[in-house]
């Protein structure tokens, strides 16, 4: 049984069952007929869709979302965020529509004993609220706030 396990065997890509290679009739699938010599080369076709350019965007967006997710952002803050940033970044940095974010981030156990200045009404409060980061796309700094209950 182990031997047959380890002889090669693919998957058809007509009826997606495992077939072994040796089982093949004239190169296709004993179960559907299916060719794979035709299959790998109509998947010829599809290679140009994933280009240079678009490994650097992919890239970019999985450093994005790490950076974001270590910070505790939600998910799918962080995608709406990438979302216009995508729109914004097929135009001049001067015409971009939404270029400031705010999202937020959970409070760390100090964060939670220490005072906080709330910065819509400028009060300290202590208890509840939201942290946090606010930026803009055009910089790279981020600042870290804190909204009371109340605002």
């Amino acid at each position: 049984m182990t031997s047959r396990m380890q002889s090669p065997h693919t998957t058809c890509p007509g009826c997606q069952e495992e077939v072994f290679l040796d089982e093949l009739v004239g190169g296709k699938c004993p179960l559907c007929g299916c060719s794979l010599e035709d299959f790998d080369e109509s998947f010829g076709e599809y290679e140009g869709i994933l280009d240079r350019s678009d490994l650097s965007w992919l890239i970019f967006n999985y450093f994005v979302f790490k950076k974001f997710v270590d910070l505790g952002v939600p998910p799918h803050q962080i995608m709406e965020f990438v979302a216009v940033y995508e729109q914004n970044a097929e135009k001049p940095p001067e015409d971009w529509v939404r270029s400031e974010f705010v999202l937020e981030i959970p409070m760390k156990l100090w964060d939670t004993l220490r005072p906080k200045y709330c910065s819509k009404c400028k009060k300290f409060f202590l208890r509840g609220g939201k942290k946090l980061i606010r930026g803009d796309m055009r910089r790279t700094a981020i600042a870290i706030e804190y909204v009371c209950d109340r605002c």
